[in-house]
């Protein structure tokens, strides 16, 4: 029953998000929306991690399943992505260096903070 309950947490916000995202005068992806109220319910409280942890436990550990259709798919287009295969290949390189480089960017920044607040407050880290 607890999982029921779980998985009817998850569908519930899903759903609002496909509501909010046909009554939103822009795009935005449905998905994005209902990952933003997930977190928004989880920072006020309104819903508790242990609420929904199994069953997200479940999809984290499952996730590889949900990328083969898409996997699968681009055979259909085979053709096309050898048209462009070096322009994809240099989309990557950069898109990966510049991953690499902001996450690198973003830790040495949270880390000169935990230590900033470590100092403010008398202990020393």
């Amino acid at each position: 029953m607890k999982i029921i309950k779980q998985v009817g947490i998850i569908f519930f916000v899903c759903w609002i998000s496909q509501i909010l995202e046909t009554a939103l005068p822009f795009d935005f992806p449905a998905s994005v929306i209902g990952m933003l109220l997930l977190l928004a319910l989880l920072f006020s409280g309104a819903l508790k991690v242990d609420h929904i942890r199994e069953k997200s436990d479940f999809l984290l550990a499952n996730m590889a399943f949900f990328f083969i259709p898409a996997g699968v798919s681009i055979i259909n287009y085979l053709d096309v992505l050898k048209s462009c295969a070096l322009q994809l290949a240099v989309i990557c390189l950069v898109s990966t260096v510049i991953t690499f480089a902001a996450t690198a960017y973003g830790m040495k920044a949270t880390l000169y903070l935990i230590r900033k607040k470590g100092r403010r407050k008398g202990g020393e880290r």
